[in-house]
């Protein structure tokens, strides 16, 4: 079984966001896996070692996400792509684009990834990589079960439970309880220096710029105001209501 685990690095959830000229400043930012994309790394190196085949990781970004990619060797994954291009724009169609360009020529039984990006949190890109490729995809599975060319997938769908059967190939997205993903050991660090790692640009793809031109853009970005301080309302029941409806609807403007 050939599988495509699709990762990307973000910023550590604990770090704090700093805006400056414009954009989110990244000097002595610690960079990590994606959470949710862990869940798809463990998923796919279990199914590997049920079924036999090969773990590929790929990801689209600069140059610092080799070290992403290289934890997720040290997991278990066989083998890494980054394709990193500063053409690329930070949007979800265009790198959708671009990694259908290199799956396209790679016909994988499966590919796996991360239910969102918890930096952007849009989760459009293995929906969007699913339609370009033209295969099934379903998103937020819990469970998922592999027997011959078909897949049985629990998912999560706003507190309820779906099961689906899909036919493979096919997308799917991981979400928090699918596994509990490894940590990496020391020799499994030791032998990912080892792994084979390609780095690809838009050339080798024989993509253009105006082939990806992005469908967004970003016209502002700033941190959400500071919450202000919390007020005590004091008085007779009745008095302390209508005063609580007038700054509710005045200064809140929640009604």
């Amino acid at each position: 079984m050939k599988i495509v685990v699709l990762l990307k690095q973000t910023f550590d959830t604990e770090e704090k966001i700093e805006i400056e000229n414009g954009s989110i400043a990244e000097d002595g930012v610690k960079f990590v896996i994606n959470p949710y994309d862990e869940y798809a790394v463990e998923e796919a190196v279990k199914l590997r070692d049920e079924h036999g085949g090969s773990v590929t990781l790929l990801s689209v970004g600069p140059d610092r996400t080799s070290e992403a990619l290289r934890t997720a060797l040290a997991m278990g994954a066989d083998d890494a792509v980054l394709i990193s291009d500063k053409r690329i724009p930070d949007d979800e169609y265009a790198v959708s684009k671009v990694l259908h360009a290199y799956l396209a020529k790679e016909t994988p039984d499966l590919i796996l990834g991360g239910n969102f990006s918890v930096d952007r949190g849009s989760g459009q890109v293995a929906i969007r990589l699913a339609g370009l490729l033209g295969i099934a995809h379903a998103g937020s599975i819990t469970k998922l079960t592999i027997s011959g060319n078909k897949a049985e997938v629990h998912r999560d769908a706003e507190g309820d439970l779906e099961v689906l059967e899909v036919q493979l190939p096919a997308i799917f997205t991981a979400q928090q309880g699918l596994n509990e993903p490894r940590y990496p050991s020391l020799p499994g660090i030791m032998k990912a220096k080892k792994k084979p790692f390609q780095t690809l640009s838009l050339d080798d793809l024989g993509l253009s710029e105006d082939e990806i031109r992005p469908a967004t853009k970003q016209s502002n970005l700033s941190l959400p105001p500071e919450r202000s301080a919390g007020r005590i309302l004091k008085g007779e029941p009745a008095e302390v209501a209508h005063e609580l409806v007038t700054l509710l609807r005045t200064e809140s403007k929640v009604i």
